[in-house]
């Protein structure tokens, strides 16, 4: 069987503004078997272009078309929805260029919907509008549930926990387009024009990446490389395919990725 792959980005091919040793070679050898890839990630700040510069600047070279990100998923759920609706953006270039590039506008007067997604420099005023258009009707999107995010000094606070700050003032519960809604690998399978019967899925998270790659009927391949450990496996009721220490592991059996 020829594999579609799905993989995450943080954790799997990157560790914070490292790339993973072997990722390279495991991109070049789906590249040079012209094997179909898409990185997902559910940060919604970057572009895919912006992206591709970020990762190029490490060592991977990923074309824009294998980026998608929650703010392209969050814009292609929003257009199925509600084509060319308006919305009020809490959020950074990814969120809005996504948006921008399915034809809404960008508004906060009267909005079809608040959307929120990922940005490190969050307005307790842009927060205050958000909340006040939700309580004045307009629905709640977030690209994704994460509630905290890395950086070289610790946590910060990410789109689930300001989520979690609107939902309490005003008693409306967004709804989460990103992982580990399946929504986000199904958007991405249609995207690459994969099945998900030959599509393999590589995350670091049992409670995001694996989940959703299998609610999304997908194999699944846990790497140990970022925030999972073998004795954090057994914690959760379902299980992946299989676990491996990292992407470099698939290297020379990228088209066979079960042979032991």
């Amino acid at each position: 069987m020829a594999w579609n792959y799905l993989m995450d980005m943080d954790g799997v091919l990157t560790s914070e503004e490292h790339l993973i040793p072997g990722a390279d070679a495991f991109l070049a050898e789906l590249t040079s078997n012209g094997t179909p890839f898409t990185v997902l990630t559910n940060n919604s700040i970057r572009t895919p272009r912006d992206l591709r510069a970020r990762l190029l600047r490490i060592g991977l070279d990923i074309p824009e078309s294998a980026i998608w990100t929650s703010a392209l998923a969050t814009a292609r759920f929003l257009d199925s929805q509600r084509p060319g609706g308006s919305a009020y953006v809490v959020g950074e270039s990814g969120l809005t260029t996504a948006l921008h590039e399915i034809g809404y506008v960008i508004t906060d007067s009267d909005p079809d919907y608040v959307v929120l997604g990922e940005t490190r420099t969050y307005s307790f005023e842009a927060i205050t509008t958000a909340i006040r258009l939700v309580e004045r009707g307009a629905r709640f999107i977030a690209t994704n549930p994460d509630a905290t995010g890395p950086s070289t000094s610790g946590s910060l606070p990410a789109t689930g926990a300001v989520a979690a700050l609107i939902s309490r003032a005003t008693g409306r519960d967004p709804y989460y387009v990103g992982k580990p809604n399946p929504l986000m690998m199904r958007s991405a399978l249609r995207q690459m024009g994969a099945h998900s019967e030959h599509t393999l899925m590589i995350g670091d998270r049992m409670d995001t990446d694996v989940i959703a790659g299998m609610e999304a009927g997908l194999q699944t391949l846990l790497v140990l490389s970022g925030i999972s450990t073998p004795a954090s496996v057994e914690l959760y009721p379902y299980r992946p395919t299989e676990v491996i220490g990292s992407v470099a592991d698939l290297v020379g059996r990228t088209q066979d990725p079960f042979r032991s």
